[in-house]
């Protein structure tokens, strides 16, 4: 089966320039300047560029979130009871179905000859079954992500209860998750109190002076070569960046949420004291914890009592691809060499939501209900039911687009992913108006000592 969709490109080449020199903003805002505003822009190599550059003297001035609501009508913020529950009935059919076709065709028994045509239909099978079934599942994420902002209904007691049960049984602390995705939502693009892919400086990307390579990643980088760097990039978010995220690792931001630095403290998703989380949720937090830990005690005696290969084949396969799905929407919908982070002087919730890409994804866009091309609209509304939201795209498209506001990028996701692997590495200062770089335009360590 074809697992991707090749979506055509057709659009009128630009020449765009960045200007990596020591043109800002505020405090180390890097320039990045365009000519003429259109409706989609391009670098000399056929990229797309975000319309807005809010370093440009000639910026539009960016409307409020009030006159933004305005033009969508009122209907799109309707949410159904029944509307959403029978997607949860159709994701969860979808989701008996690819189990019964698995079932019906394949068998958890290792064959014995690892090199024969059975082994090689068995090895295909499984991940046929896991990346399909990932895919199905990631639909009921994105439901019980909807439940997190209150867009499934009307009423969040059941909007929890169901979200609890969906996020729970993909090993997503409910409540946890639910808050620090709304603190990413209230800060988007944040370089300071922002919320997951908060990008990283060139400082901790083991750069000294912006072009000297003393560790960390920019070491890495020099040792592998480009190529390899990027597939590390996309094996570190996909593979194991959900996890590591979770347990605070990884992608957090810099403040607690008593808006002090953390000084090194580790902001999980577990612990109800974290400083991730305001003491008045503890109850809530240990309650999703809990949840978690039931799952995986769940897992451990299905493995006790069918074995662990047929555990990892019909569950922890499908919820690795889950993972992976997850983890590239919020990682595309906000990274790109031409989209700016703002530092907190620079920084205001409309700014925010404006730097978010709306982006094409084909068949998954059934899937997964669109979460990644109806992003914008999620965004400035996401109390919005996601049913709502193409009609509430296509309004706010019509008022933002011809200001030069509105961002969708028609890159098919696969290409915009290896793209944003290859650039978005880190940015100068946490303060100002920032641009992505990438490590490959840093010169290497042995070069500098020629020089």
């Amino acid at each position: 089966a074809d697992f991707t969709i090749i979506c055509q490109l057709s659009f009128q080449e630009r020449t765009f320039q960045t200007y990596a020199s020591t043109n800002t903003m505020g405090k180390g805002g890097q320039s990045v300047q365009s000519s003429s505003r259109n409706d989609i822009k391009t670098t000399k190599d056929g990229h797309w560029v975000s319309p807005y550059n809010p370093l440009d003297p000639k910026a539009p001035a960016l409307p409020s979130k009030g006159e933004i609501k305005a033009v969508i009508p009122k209907e799109c913020f309707e949410r159904s009871y029944f509307h959403s529950m029978y997607f949860v009935a159709r994701d969860t059919a979808l989701a008996a179905g690819c189990v019964y076709i698995a079932h019906q065709t394949l068998s958890t028994d290792v064959p014995a000859d690892l090199a024969s045509v059975d082994a090689l239909k068995w090895f295909l099978g499984w991940n046929t079954y896991a990346f399909w079934m990932g895919c199905i599942l990631t639909g009921h994420w994105v439901l019980a992500h909807e439940c997190g902002h209150g867009a499934f209904s009307p009423s969040q007691t059941f909007n929890d209860f169901w979200g609890f049960i969906m996020h729970q049984a993909l090993l997503v602390p409910y409540f946890a998750w639910q808050y620090t995705h709304a603190k990413h939502h209230r800060r988007t693009n944040n370089t300071m109190d922002g919320e997951s892919h908060v990008p990283n400086s060139k400082d901790e990307m083991g750069l000294k002076n912006g072009v000297e390579r003393h560790g960390g990643y920019a070491a890495i980088h020099e040792a592998i070569g480009d190529g390899p760097f990027a597939m590390l990039q996309i094996f570190a978010h996909l593979a194991i960046g959900w996890p590591l995220y979770l347990m605070g690792l990884a992608s957090t931001g810099r403040l607690g949420n008593d808006g002090k630095p953390l000084d090194g403290a580790v902001i999980d998703h577990y612990r109800p004291w974290s400083k991730m989380f305001p003491s008045k949720l503890r109850f809530k937090i240990a309650l999703s914890t809990i949840g978690v830990i039931a799952s995986w005690v769940g897992l451990y005696f299905a493995a006790q009592e069918y074995g662990a290969l047929p555990v990892t084949l019909w569950y922890m396969g499908p919820l690795v691809w889950n993972q992976a799905w997850l983890v590239l929407y919020t990682w595309l919908q906000h990274n790109d060499p031409s989209v700016p982070q703002y530092g907190p002087d620079e920084w205001t919730w409309v700014k925010g939501a404006l730097s978010t890409i709306d982006r094409p994804y084909g068949i998954f866009d059934f899937f997964h209900h669109k979460i990644g091309s109806t992003h914008v609209a999620h965004h400035l509304f996401h109390e919005m039911p996601f049913y709502k939201a193409d009609v509430a795209t296509a309004a706010i498209k019509a008022y933002l687009e011809p200001k030069g506001l509105y961002n969708y990028d028609p890159t098919p996701w696969y290409m915009a992913m290896w793209r944003v692997a290859k650039t978005c590495h880190y940015i100068d200062d946490l303060e100002g108006i920032q641009y992505y770089k990438s490590l490959e335009d840093i010169p290497l360590s042995k070069d500098l000592k020629k020089d």
